[in-house]
């Protein structure tokens, strides 16, 4: 998806990334082999392994970011907003840290899949695509693009949801 976000929304090498979650870095270097400076937020022990593979991290909470507003071009969410209690406000703090047009991508998993990511005891938004459409606006964003992604994993059929929303204008 780190192609297909840069590729068709014009993210041009010296973008500014800020991978929410970014676990051990895989993504952030993707972003980074693209010329882009790309920043990760993640906890614990990864924050320690994306370090020792040279990559800008911080220990940073998704809730709680300490950023200044309108720093980053794109906004990179994947697996980390269903861990969230109050993702509107987390969506509320991304938009917050976006450029003016910036780019949000966020990738979550569907609920009553096979792998009943609602039953899992660290997700607590495992929300429906429509209601997740909805957040996204009332949090600013302007919608621009919602996939549906198919997995077969051992307990079955698995899906997620892509959105690639913008910030909206301030009101």
């Amino acid at each position: 998806m780190v192609s297909y976000v840069t590729k068709n929304y014009g993210l041009q090498a010296g973008a500014r990334v800020l991978d929410v979650g970014c676990g051990q870095g895989g993504t952030l270097e993707l972003f980074k082999a693209a010329g882009m400076q790309a920043t990760g937020i993640a906890l614990g022990e990864d924050v320690a392994v994306c370090r020792q593979r040279g990559l800008d991290v911080v220990e940073m909470d998704l809730a709680f970011l300490d950023f200044p507003d309108s720093t980053f071009d794109l906004v990179w969410c994947r697996h980390a907003l269903e861990h969230s209690i109050f993702p509107y406000f987390v969506l509320a703090e991304l938009r917050r840290i976006l450029k003016p047009d910036g780019l949000l991508y966020v990738e979550v998993p569907s609920p009553n899949t096979a792998c009943e990511h609602e039953a899992n005891p660290n997700h607590y938004s495992v929300l429906g695509k429509r209601m997740w459409h909805h957040l996204m606006t009332r949090a600013g964003f302007v919608g621009t693009d919602t996939q549906e992604i198919h997995v077969d994993v051992m307990a079955g059929p698995d899906m997620y949801w892509a959105f690639v929303r913008r910030r909206g204008p301030d009101a």
